[in-house]
């Protein structure tokens, strides 16, 4: 038990000292990481230790430290942390049975919904690995009762099914549609508007289009919060044209979809999807991996995945079923003590202050892009991301170059042909002198190139 012990005083001490170091250095020597050969005979656990205080933990991807601006990739949660050894000390399948893990799951879902304001009707979504896997789990669905019997004879011979989304859609869209054999080609890019939102009259007279070509669409997607700029598609509108068509309106709002527990009026329609996928992991920061995905009717998602072998059939169970029937996995981990221990420990309120202070210092760095003479803001800020460039030179390095430095993070992107910055400020810790430092080290890394 020592070693236990051990273990949790090096991750304590780790998160102590994340703002006192860099936020991220190339790894010097890969050889330990990537060579290494399989022993023998086993290790000690307290050599084990060693190893990982010595090789693995001063090389993170950055995103404990308060200035670490790249992608979506918020610090963990303390009581997430806290809690984690204890979700791996039980160990269970949360796959279904009378067991915490499974309940439990059920009261961190429908806390999810509640926080953004979705309707959770019983057995009403589950956890994922992340918003790929809901989104993979969501299109299947809307696949189902475009087809009710695809399970049985798949997409042979059909007209295709056609889906929608922005051209600042997630790429998972993609994925998941390459996946289920609806096919890239039958994936159609909507234009967006001078803010990056789905155009709803493009999207409605594209679906006319394609109706008139013999084409079956049957599902729209829309983002509550896109990865570039933050921005957040008019999901209301959306919503109506979906409704006229007849399609499955879904939602992603892997890392935006939290904002909504401020009552921010731009995610009014968002309740009426179909499907809403949201990550945890992201806003929250509850310790990777961990997304989720609700429904509006679970009664088919149950249709779409359930198969329950005899060795599984559970006839005293919850009339629910197993969760492992609205889904792809069947051996799931226990995902729900970090959700609810994050949850639990912020309370609504916290989840609101958190909320308004990242999208809050968002505003802040937007402000001070515009009044600096030498950055130009390339997009509204909407939730906590800001987009926007270094205006003396278009410097495709400049990002790469921010991070070598080690005194902040910045990832970059393009919007509307243009090389980007994009900042994302998920740190509850970050402050207004670290929205400086940012600026500062990029016109620094920018002198070295």
């Amino acid at each position: 038990m020592d070693e236990f012990e051990r273990a949790a005083r090096m991750a304590s001490t780790y998160l102590e000292r994340v703002p006192d170091r860099p936020v991220w250095r190339p790894v010097p020597d890969r050889a330990w990481l990537t060579e290494q050969q399989m022993p023998d005979r086993g290790r000690p656990l307290a050599r084990l230790l060693d190893d990982i205080g010595e090789f693995v933990l001063p090389h993170p991807m950055g995103n404990g430290h308060p200035r670490f601006f790249g992608w979506v990739n918020s610090p963990p949660s303390q009581a997430g942390v806290a809690v984690a050894p204890l979700a791996a000390a039980f160990n269970p399948s949360t796959a279904g049975g009378d067991q915490a893990g499974v309940l439990l799951e059920r009261t961190a879902v429908r806390w999810l919904a509640e926080l953004v304001g979705f309707p959770h009707p019983p057995g009403g979504g589950l956890l994922t690995s992340g918003a790929s896997m809901a989104t993979i789990v969501a299109l299947s669905a809307a696949r189902r009762r475009a087809l009710p019997d695809v399970r049985e004879n798949g997409l042979y011979g059909r007209a295709p099914l056609v889906m929608y989304l922005s051209e600042e859609g997630h790429s998972c869209l993609r994925k998941a549609a390459e996946l289920l054999g609806l096919g890239s080609a039958n994936l159609h890019v909507v234009p967006v508007d001078d803010a990056y939102r789905m155009d709803p009259a493009a999207l409605r007279a594209r679906i006319e289009r394609d109706l008139a070509e013999g084409a079956r669409p049957f599902l729209v997607a829309a983002s509550a919060g896109t990865v570039n700029t933050g921005a957040v598609d008019p999901l209301a509108e959306i919503a109506a044209v979906a409704r006229e068509h007849g399609l499955w309106f879904h939602v992603d709002g892997a890392y935006g979809a939290l904002a909504a527990v401020t009552g921010d009026p731009v995610f009014e329609g968002m309740a009426e999807a179909d499907s809403l996928a949201l990550d945890p992991h992201k806003w929250l920061g509850v310790p990777v991996d961990c997304g989720c995905v609700l429904f509006r009717d679970p009664a088919l998602v149950r249709d779409t995945f359930s198969l329950v072998p005899p060795y599984l059939r559970d006839d005293e169970g919850d009339p629910l079923g197993w969760f492992s029937e609205y889904g792809i996995e069947q051996t799931r981990p226990f995902r729900a003590l970090r959700v609810w221990a994050t949850i639990a420990h912020r309370g609504r309120a916290g989840v609101v202050e958190l909320v308004r202070r990242t999208t809050g210092l968002a505003r802040t760095l937007a402000t001070m892009v515009e009044e600096s003479g030498d950055f130009e803001l390339m997009a509204p800020v909407t939730t906590s991301i800001v987009a926007f460039r270094y205006t003396p030179a278009d410097l495709p390095g400049l990002p790469a170059a921010v991070q070598r430095r080690g005194r902040a993070f910045i990832t970059g992107t393009h919007l509307g042909g243009m090389a980007a910055l994009r900042a994302c400020i998920l740190h509850p810790e970050t402050t207004e002198a670290d929205l400086a430092i940012l600026l500062d080290e990029i016109r620094l890394a920018a002198k070295e190139l």
